[in-house]
């Protein structure tokens, strides 16, 4: 193992990520995809690996955990 490399969080919910990431965290180059018209959310966090810790946390499986305005 690497000295000094943690393991990227994994979040219990979405409340508990939008404390560290308010608006969401996502892979890069992800878009966030949205019903009926609106904007997307453009100010997630983008980090694969915390995106990957957590794929339970992406319900509409756009590569974006947690999205939030």
């Amino acid at each position: 193992p690497l000295v000094g490399s943690a393991a990227p969080r994994v979040f219990t919910n979405c409340a508990e990520l939008n404390l560290v990431y308010p608006h969401g965290v996502g892979r890069a180059g992800a878009v966030d995809h949205v019903s009926g018209g609106g904007k997307g959310v453009t100010t997630f966090t983008v980090d694969d690996e915390v995106y990957d810790a957590n794929p339970g946390r992406d319900g509409d499986h756009d590569g974006i955990a947690c999205e939030k305005r």
